[in-house]
């Protein structure tokens, strides 16, 4: 199936032209009280496109998904990385994932998993140390089998949830 994934989609970085789009597949793909506004996205989009990556359907053109996030040296996930873009230090160390998003009619075909590989050879390759995230108790079994390891509850209360943060050391 990861065969078929790699040569359906084309992965890269997001480009400025698709903040729009990036920012209606983050509402369909979060409940309004934990997805980004597109006010931040916008910011994400252009002070960070290095640290998205998306897949595109190679046949449509669609953004098919994307994960993004902020590099920094900091440790611990705070619910500013969501919404303040000046916490982003291009030479981080870490990587904080902010949003793994795949469109529904993408999911259940090994992209959302194939995303996050590629994000993790990627960042590697950058000589960066890890990959922190955080998800909901029931996404924590699916990050385990793609290698994060549960670090607990997080401080992080984003959305007014408890969330788990979790960490893939590269």
């Amino acid at each position: 199936m990861v065969a078929n994934v790699l040569d359906r989609f084309e992965f890269r970085s997001v480009r400025a032209n698709e903040a729009e789009e990036i920012a209606e597949i983050e509402k369909i793909c979060f409940p309004p009280h934990e997805a980004c506004s597109k006010k931040d996205m916008f910011e994400r989009v252009e002070h960070a496109p290095e640290l998205f990556l998306v897949a595109v359907d190679k046949e449509t053109g669609t953004i098919a998904g994307f994960l993004n996030g902020l590099a920094t040296d900091e440790e611990a996930f705070r619910d500013e990385f969501f919404t303040d873009i000046t916490v982003h230090n291009p030479e981080g160390k870490n990587i904080f994932l902010l949003g793994l998003d795949v469109r529904p009619e993408y999911r259940r075909q090994g992209l959302a998993r194939e995303i996050m590989n590629q994000y993790v050879k990627r960042e590697q390759a950058k000589g960066r140390k890890m990959l922190k995230l955080t998800c909901l108790e029931q996404k924590v079994e699916m990050y385990k089998k793609m290698g994060y390891k549960d670090e607990g509850i997080s401080a992080s209360v984003w959305g007014d949830e408890e969330w788990h943060e979790m960490s893939y050391a590269l």
